[in-house]
C-alpha cells in the first residue's frame, strides 16, 4: 500500500482522511436524502403545492453561499495552510445547525429553512476542504483507488447513521410516537454521530501545506481571479468542470429528492424509504470501492463515461417503473453509479489540478458541484410545480443533464490535462 501513497504518508492518516467521508455521509443520507426531506415537504410545509419547490429553493440558497465562498476559502487555505483549522470550523457548524433541526415542527418553516441552509453550507464547505487533502496523500496513479476507499467508507457511514435512526424510529413507534416526535430526534442522532466519527480526521490528519504569510485575504481573492483568468491554459480541467456541472445536476437532484420522489410517486412511508436508502448505500459503497480500482486501470475519462451511461439507464427505468419492483432495480443501479461517479470525479480533479493550488482548484470543483446542486434540484422543483405534481415527468426532464454531461466529457483528455497542470505550476512560479 505504501507504493500508492505520497512519501511520508502513513496508513493511519489515510484511514483518518477516509473517516471524514464516513462521518459526514450521515448528514446527506439522513437529512438531505432519506428522512428530513420528505418530512419537510409533508409535515413542516404541510404538503403545500409549493413544498417541493421550497425544499429545492432552500438547498439552492445554501449552495449559492458555498459557491460564493468556495474559491476564497480554497485560496485562503492554500495561502495560510489552514485547511485543517477550517475543517474544524465547518464540522462544528454543520453539527450545530443539524442539531437545531430538532425544533423543526409543523409550521416552523422559517427555522427549518435557516437551519437547513446553514447546516448544508458548512457541510459543502467542509466537503471541499477534505477533498483538497487527497492529492497530498495519494500518488497520481492511485488517486482513484484512495478516493474510492473514502467514498466506500462514506456509504458505510451513511448506513450507520441511517440504521441508527431507523432503530430509534422503530422503537419510538412501538412507544406510540408519531413522525413529529421521532424525526426531529433523528436529527440530534445524526449530529452527534457526525461529531464523534469525525474526531479521528480532526485529530490525526496532518496539514502539509507551507504557509505563505505575506498573503492577505485580499491577495487570496486576487489569486482566485488570476487563476480563473489562467483557466484557459488548462482546457481539459475547464471542460471537465463544465461536464461536472452538467452530470452533477442530475446526481444532486437524485440525492436531494429521492425520498420525496418515493413518497409522492410510490407512496413510501418513512420506514420504507429508509430501507430503500440503506440498500442503495450498500450498492453505492460497492460501486465506490471497486470502481476506484477499475478507474485507475481503464482511465478516468472512460470510467466516468461508463457511469453516466448507467445514470441514463437509471432515469429511464425509474420513469417507466410500473411498480415498486422495477423501481428497486433502478434505485440499486443508481447506487452503483453514484458511488462510482462521485469517487471518479473527485479523483479526476486531483489529477488535473496544478499541485501548488490544489485547495484552490478543489474550491473551483466545489463551486461547479454546488452550481449543479442549484440547477438540478431547482429544475426538478420547478418541473414538478409546473406539471402539477407529476414527479415522473420532473425526473425525466432532470435526467437530460446526464446526456449533456456525457456529451461534454468527449473532449477531455486526462494525460494532456495532467501535463498542462504541471506546466501551469511551473509557469506561475516563474511569474
Amino acid at each position: 500500500m505504501n507504493a500508492l501513497l505520497q512519501p511520508g504518508v502513513r496508513r493511519r492518516e489515510v484511514w483518518a482522511w477516509a473517516m471524514y467521508d464516513f462521518a459526514n455521509s450521515g448528514y446527506t443520507t439522513v437529512v438531505i436524502t432519506a428522512v428530513f426531506s420528505a418530512y419537510f415537504v409533508s409535515v413542516v410545509a404541510g404538503n403545500a403545492p409549493w413544498a417541493t419547490f421550497a425544499w429545492t429553493l432552500a438547498l439552492s440558497a445554501s449552495y449559492a453561499l458555498v459557491m460564493f465562498t468556495a474559491p476564497l476559502v480554497g485560496a485562503y487555505a492554500d495561502a495560510h495552510a489552514r485547511k485543517k483549522k477550517l475543517l474544524w470550523l465547518t464540522t462544528l457548524g454543520c453539527v450545530g445547525f443539524t442539531a437545531l433541526l430538532v425544533f423543526a415542527t409543523p409550521g416552523a418553516l422559517g427555522l427549518a429553512i435557516i437551519a437547513l441552509v446553514l447546516s448544508n453550507f458548512f457541510f459543502g464547505t467542509g466537503e471541499n476542504l477534505i477533498a483538497a487533502f487527497l492529492p497530498e496523500l495519494a500518488r497520481p496513479r492511485a488517486l482513484g483507488r484512495v478516493s474510492g476507499w473514502g467514498w466506500a467508507l462514506g456509504y458505510v457511514g451513511g448506513l450507520m447513521s441511517l440504521g441508527t435512526s431507523l432503530a430509534y424510529i422503530n422503537w419510538a413507534q412501538a412507544q406510540g410516537q408519531g413522525t413529529v416526535d421521532f424525526v426531529p430526534v433523528s436529527m440530534l442522532i445524526t449530529a452527534a454521530l457526525f461529531l464523534l466519527v469525525s474526531l479521528p480526521t480532526l485529530l490525526l490528519l496532518r496539514e502539509r501545506a507551507v504557509p505563505q504569510t505575506e498573503r492577505t485575504v485580499r491577495s487570496a481573492w486576487a489569486q482566485v481571479r488570476r487563476t480563473l483568468s489562467h483557466l484557459e491554459r488548462l482546457p481539459d480541467l475547464k471542460r471537465f468542470l463544465i461536464c461536472t456541472v452538467l452530470y452533477q445536476a442530475g446526481i444532486q437532484a437524485v440525492i436531494t429528492l429521492a425520498a420525496i420522489y418515493t413518497s409522492q410517486a410510490f407512496h413510501f412511508n418513512t420506514q420504507q424509504t429508509i430501507l430503500l436508502v440503506l440498500v442503495v448505500n450498500i450498492t453505492a459503497a460497492i460501486g465506490a470501492f471497486f470502481f476506484g480500482h477499475v478507474q485507475d486501470r481503464i482511465g478516468h475519462v472512460r470510467a466516468i463515461a461508463f457511469t453516466l451511461i448507467g445514470w441514463i439507464g437509471v432515469v429511464v427505468l425509474a420513469w417507466a417503473a410500473p411498480d415498486e419492483r422495477m423501481f428497486w432495480v433502478a434505485a440499486n443501479l443508481a447506487g452503483l453509479c453514484m458511488g462510482a461517479s462521485q469517487s471518479a470525479g473527485r479523483a479526476m480533479v486531483g489529477l488535473l489540478a496544478p499541485p501548488a493550488q490544489r485547495a484552490e482548484f478543489f474550491g473551483l470543483w466545489g463551486l461547479a458541484v454546488k452550481l449543479a446542486s442549484i440547477i438540478g434540484p431547482l429544475t426538478y422543483g420547478v418541473s414538478s410545480w409546473l406539471t402539477q405534481g407529476n414527479h415522473r415527468q420532473a425526473l425525466l426532464i432532470t435526467g437530460s443533464y446526464f446526456i449533456a454531461g456525457l456529451w461534454a466529457l468527449r473532449g477531455v483528455q486526462a494525460t494532456r490535462g495532467y501535463r498542462a497542470a504541471r506546466r501551469f505550476t511551473r509557469a506561475t512560479r516563474c511569474t
